[in-house]
């Protein structure tokens, strides 16, 4: 009953143009976990329950709200379907997380431990090293990086046609990072495939989103860069931060070349706007010192 009628949500919503990827894995969860009890309807005690077993708080809240959505959707056909309370878990201000700024040797070090995945002699240790690696040079969001087709790889750069709001774009690439993805499309061309995709396992098909961040998390915990399973640490998407703040620092005593690099910056990283850009300008020593610089030359300007 609860799987057919998530199988109709998740329809609607993709209909409508959601990917409905996270909440889809979520909600499969907490269907399962409700069927297995004999439920045939949301109950408030249940949600409850199953969102209790996240480890941390902001995972148990992001779990209330997903299956809240859903059974507000249910209760507006099926008034038996119960709708828990937003604040199950007590009243939560939203507040961004503080995204990681990596060292470049730390992104070596997640590349080199991702060359060292298994099984030895497949295609999978390169799929990873590469992937990681080109999310962290590119900045690529990893649903675009995952969504590549071989043909997307063109002389000019690579092409983004599945974008979060719809977009293409055409990412130039950095000589170096040219003749690495060079040097993956000549393994993985020589895979046996029966897929298009650009990143393929050592299975022949594309790694689902889950799968790749799972790896990620269990090379970052092999590094040292992560604690264990439940406990904060940098995230795959703060490669993402890295590269704007990273390329933000190489104008960063040009006040002119800094409101022209937003611009640019925004429109490579698919931002529907260039405000959306401002989050990833985390700061950094170089940046704050900049900042302090040219904070002293507007006062010194003002004095006279």
């Amino acid at each position: 009953m609860l799987s057919q009628l998530l199988a109709d949500h998740a329809a609607l919503q993709r209909a409508l143009g959601y990917k409905f990827r996270t909440p889809g894995i979520l909600l499969r969860n907490f269907v399962t976990f409700a069927e297995c009890r004999g439920e045939r309807i949301v109950t408030t005690a249940t949600v409850r329950e199953w969102a209790l077993k996240a480890p941390s708080h902001e995972q148990r809240r992001n779990r209330l709200l997903t299956v809240r959505r859903f059974a507000l959707a249910l209760h507006a056909e099926d008034p038996r379907h119960e709708v828990p309370s937003s604040d199950l878990f007590g009243r939560a201000s939203h507040r961004r997380r503080t995204p990681h700024i990596y060292r470049p040797e730390d992104i070596r070090r997640l590349i080199d431990a991702a060359r060292c995945l298994g099984p030895e002699g497949s295609i999978r240790p390169l799929t990873y090293a590469t992937l990681f690696g080109l999310i962290a040079a590119t900045g690529m969001r990893v649903s675009e990086a995952l969504a590549l087709r071989l043909p997307d790889v063109t002389e000019d750069g690579l092409v983004i046609a599945q974008t979060k709001f719809k977009k293409s774009r055409l990412l130039p690439l950095h000589p170096t990072t040219r003749r690495a993805l060079e040097a993956y499309l000549e393994c993985r061309l020589q895979a046996a495939s029966q897929s298009d995709a650009l990143f393929i396992s050592h299975q022949g098909t594309p790694p689902a989103y889950p799968t790749v961040v799972a790896i990620f998390l269990q090379i970052m915990r092999s590094i040292g860069l992560r604690g264990a399973a439940g406990s904060p640490g940098p995230r795959i998407h703060d490669l993402r931060h890295t590269f704007a703040v990273r390329s933000l620092e190489r104008c960063a005593h040009d006040a002119q070349a800094v409101a022209r690099h937003i611009t640019t910056l925004s429109t490579y990283l698919g931002h529907a706007h260039v405000t959306d850009t401002y989050w990833y300008l985390q700061a950094t020593p170089e940046l704050m010192a900049h900042m302090a610089a040219a904070g002293e030359t507007l006062h010194e300007g003002r004095s006279a």
